[in-house]
C-alpha cells in the first residue's frame, strides 16, 4: 500500500510539473520585452530585457479590476452552487434507495457525456426571455448546471464510502438528516470536495466561449474576456496580453497550493485501496 502510495504521488508530480512548464514560461516572459520574448523565450530576463510595460499597460487599458471582480464573484458563486447542490445530490443518490434511483444517476450523468455547449442557442435565448442577458447571474446558472454532473458522479462514490454504522449512530442519537449530512458526512469527502472544486474552478476561470456570448458589455466581463482586448486581428500586445494571464493565473495556483494536500488524497484514494 505505501508503495503504491509513493508511485502515485511521483506520477502525479510528474504531471504537475509538466502541467506547470507552460505557466512558468508565460509569467517568465511577461517581464520581458517584445523583442526579447521572441528572441530568446526559454531565457530568464536580464537588465537588458527586463520590461514592466506589460503590467502598465494591462492596468492602465480597460478595466482590468473589474474584469477580476467579475470573474471572482462568477468562480466562486458557481463553485459554492456547484459543492452544495452536487453534495446534496450525491448523498441522496447514495443514502436511500427509491425507485428509479440508477435511473436518476444516469441520467444526471449525461452531463458529463454531453457538452453542455452544444445548448448554447437555446441556453441564450432563454437567458433573453428570462431578462438574464449581459448578467453575472447567467453565467452563474449555466457554470451551475455545467459543473453539476461530476460533482453528483464523484462524491456519490466517496459517500457511499461512508460508514452506515456511523450514520444510525446518529440517527439514533437524534440528529437530523440536515445534521448527519453537514457535520457527519461532509467532513469526511473533503478530499473529493477538494478535487471536485478544483476541477470544476479551472474550465469555470478559463472560459472564453459564455461570456463573450451571455456577457459581453463591458461591466460584466470577466478576466478571460477581457484580455481579448489586446488581441487585434493585425497587431497583437503580446506583452500586455501575457501579463493579463499571469495575473489570471494567480487565483489558480492560490486553491491549489490551499487544496493540494486535499486534492492529492482525493485523486489517489482510489488507487491505495
Amino acid at each position: 500500500m505505501r508503495r503504491n502510495r509513493i508511485l502515485a504521488h511521483a506520477v502525479l508530480l510528474t504531471y504537475t510539473v509538466i502541467a506547470l512548464f507552460p505557466v512558468f514560461l508565460v509569467v517568465l516572459n511577461s517581464f520581458k520585452n517584445r523583442r526579447a520574448i521572441f528572441a530568446d523565450p526559454l531565457a530568464f530576463p536580464d537588465a537588458k530585457s527586463f520590461d514592466l510595460i506589460g503590467y502598465q499597460t494591462v492596468l492602465k487599458q480597460g478595466d482590468f479590476l473589474l474584469y477580476f471582480q467579475n470573474s471572482m464573484i462568477v468562480t466562486v458563486a458557481s463553485l459554492t452552487c456547484v459543492l452544495l447542490f452536487g453534495a446534496m445530490a450525491a448523498f441522496a443518490l447514495s443514502e436511500y434507495r427509491f425507485r428509479g434511483n440508477m435511473l436518476t444517476g444516469l441520467y444526471l450523468a449525461l452531463g458529463i457525456m454531453i457538452p453542455i455547449r452544444l445548448g448554447t442557442v437555446a441556453i441564450l435565448q432563454g437567458m433573453v426571455a428570462a431578462g438574464l442577458n449581459n448578467t453575472l447571474l447567467a453565467l452563474v446558472l449555466v457554470y451551475t448546471a455545467q459543473g453539476l454532473p461530476l460533482a453528483v458522479f464523484i462524491l456519490s462514490e466517496f459517500m457511499r464510502g461512508v460508514s452506515d454504522d456511523l450514520k444510525s449512530a446518529g440517527r439514533i442519537d437524534g440528529l437530523s438528516e440536515y445534521a448527519i449530512f453537514f457535520r457527519l458526512v461532509l467532513p469526511l469527502v473533503r478530499p473529493a470536495m477538494a478535487t471536485v472544486g478544483v476541477f470544476t474552478m479551472i474550465p469555470i476561470w478559463n472560459d472564453l466561449w459564455f461570456p463573450l456570448v451571455l456577457a459581453s458589455t463591458e461591466e460584466v466581463k470577466t478576466i478571460t474576456l477581457g484580455t481579448q482586448v489586446f488581441l487585434g486581428q493585425f497587431v497583437t500586445n503580446w506583452n500586455a496580453v501575457l501579463a493579463a494571464l499571469s495575473l489570471a493565473i494567480l487565483p489558480v495556483l492560490v486553491l491549489y497550493l490551499i487544496f493540494s494536500r486535499q486534492l492529492i488524497r482525493g485523486i489517489t484514494a482510489g488507487a491505495v485501496k
